[in-house]
This record gives structure tokens, C-alpha cells and sequence, in this order.
């Protein structure tokens, strides 16, 4: 009697590759993780001008970032921007991914791609593009949207959707559809049946579309460049403009502030909705 035949090439199934992807993942960790620890550790240097090692640690980076209202402004505009964002994304997103996973119809994967098309297209090319866009609508319709909350809003809308998408689709798609017949079968009605049987086993894919289409807004600077208008900026705009004139840890300070919100965001919706079985 012959053994089952393993899948994966020989130096992969008798442990002998092992270490080497044991190392690999080591040197993963600490490529992602080394820079998130160096700021962080700057964030805190006494130091007016970054240098090591540092004279003293000190929290005055983090009174002065508060203290300073162009940090104030550009965060809550990144945060409202975000927000509407979110929304837009899953309004729109949702939808389109339960008729992309489960309809069969002519040209379903050209929609496909052009929904994601703003996670290929880069940020400049697209923000110019959709800059010249919303002028050309001004011109036609006497309305201004360019520089306005509006088109950030839209903008930003755009490079959140392509997450919800993703994301919501690839847990469609790991869907037995024989769930859904079995509760129609059962005399469910179709919106029930997605009430009680689809929803549950696609929220962690939801939420983890909402999560990172918010990210990808609130970290957004390509787009944001392009249409912020007089008196309007967002965070990530001000870090830059900071950055033109001082080198000081103020930087280091707000960056950590983003850091902890966002890894606050990721351990919180992990917590509770496992977004592991979103991907």
C-alpha cells in the first residue's frame, strides 16, 4: 500500500525548509515593525533637533502638536473626510460586490476592474486626472466642486470603494450558496435569508472593507494635494508642509497618535468581529 502523495514540493513537506522560512518571517517582522518602533521612540527624545543618542525623554512634542491648530484642523478634516468615505464605500461597495459574486452577466469583469482600478492607478495621476475632471464640471454646470469638501469627499469616496469591494467579495466568494437555497427552501424570504445566513458570515469581511477604506482615506496625500481648497487641509498635508520647515520630534509625536488609532481600530474590530476570516 502506497502512501498519499503530498502536494507541496519534497524540501517543503519534510521540514527541512523550515528555518528559512522561519527567518524570512523574522526579517518580515522586523522591516515592518523596525521604523513603527524608531518613531515611536523619537516621538519621546528631548531633543529639539533629532539626534542620538538623546539628551532626555520628555512628552512635549505631544503638548506642542496639540497645541498647534493646524494639526487640530488637518486631523478632524481627515477624520470627517474618512468617515464620509467609509460610508460611500459601503453604500456603493456592498451592493456591487453581492451582484459581482453571484451574478453571471457580459462584462461583469470589466466592472470588476474598473471598481478597483483606483488601487492601480497612482495617487498623482489620479488626483490630476480627477482635479481636471470636477473643473470641467464647474465649467459646465456653474457649480463649484474642485477645491471644495465635496470633491475631497469624492475623491476620497474613490480610493475607499476598491477595499469594500475586495474585501466583501473574497468572503462571498468562500460562500456556500447552499446555505441561502437551504433557508429559501425552508420558505425564508430572500430578504431573510440574507438577514439571517449571509450577513453574519460576510460581516467580518464588511467591517474589514470599512477598516481599511478608512485608513486608506485618513493616510491619503496624492489626492488630497490636488483638491484642497483655501482655508481646508488635511493631516497628512500639514505633516508635509511641517515637515518644510522643522525637523523637530512634533512629527514623530503626531505620527504616533495615528499609529495608536489606527492599531486601536485593527485590535478592537479583530476583537470582535475576527477579521482574520476576512482574508
Amino acid at each position: 500500500m502506497t502512501g498519499s502523495r503530498s502536494p507541496f514540493p519534497r524540501f517543503l513537506s519534510d521540514g527541512s525548509f523550515r528555518p528559512v522560512m522561519v527567518g524570512g518571517c523574522i526579517a518580515a517582522f522586523i522591516m515592518v515593525l523596525s521604523p513603527l518602533a524608531a518613531i515611536i521612540w523619537v516621538s519621546f527624545f528631548e531633543n529639539k533637533i533629532i539626534s542620538f543618542p538623546p539628551t532626555g525623554y520628555s512628552f512635549d512634542w505631544y503638548r506642542a502638536a496639540a497645541a498647534m491648530p493646524q494639526f487640530r484642523d488637518g486631523f478632524f478634516t481627515s477624520l470627517e473626510l474618512g468617515v464620509v468615505a467609509t460610508l460611500v464605500s459601503l453604500i456603493v461597495g456592498v451592493p456591487a460586490a453581492l451582484v459581482l459574486a453571484r451574478g453571471r452577466f457580459p462584462g461583469r469583469e470589466a466592472i470588476q476592474s474598473l471598481l478597483l482600478a483606483p488601487l492601480i492607478v497612482p495617487g498623482i495621476v489620479a488626483g490630476a486626472a480627477l482635479y481636471m475632471f470636477l473643473i470641467e464640471v464647474e465649467l459646465a454646470s456653474g457649480v463649484q466642486v474642485a477645491m471644495t469638501f465635496t470633491g475631497l469627499a469624492i475623491a476620497h469616496s474613490l480610493i475607499a470603494l476598491p477595499w469594500t469591494v475586495r474585501l466583501v467579495t473574497a468572503s462571498l466568494v468562500g460562500l456556500d450558496p447552499q446555505l441561502k437555497e437551504a433557508a429559501l427552501t425552508m420558505g425564508a424570504r430572500e430578504f431573510t435569508a440574507f438577514r439571517l445566513v449571509t450577513w453574519p458570515l460576510i460581516r467580518p469581511g464588511v467591517v474589514a472593507g470599512a477598516l481599511f477604506a478608512f485608513i486608506a482615506s485618513f493616510v491619503d496625500l496624492e489626492k488630497s494635494l490636488f483638491l484642497v481648497g483655501p482655508g481646508m487641509t488635511t493631516l497628512p498635508i500639514v505633516i508635509v508642509n511641517y515637515l518644510e520647515w522643522s525637523i523637530d520630534p512634533t512629527i514623530a509625536a503626531v505620527a504616533t497618535v495615528q499609529i495608536a488609532i489606527i492599531s486601536a481600530g485593527l485590535v478592537l474590530t479583530d476583537r470582535y468581529f475576527k477579521l482574520a476570516r476576512a482574508f
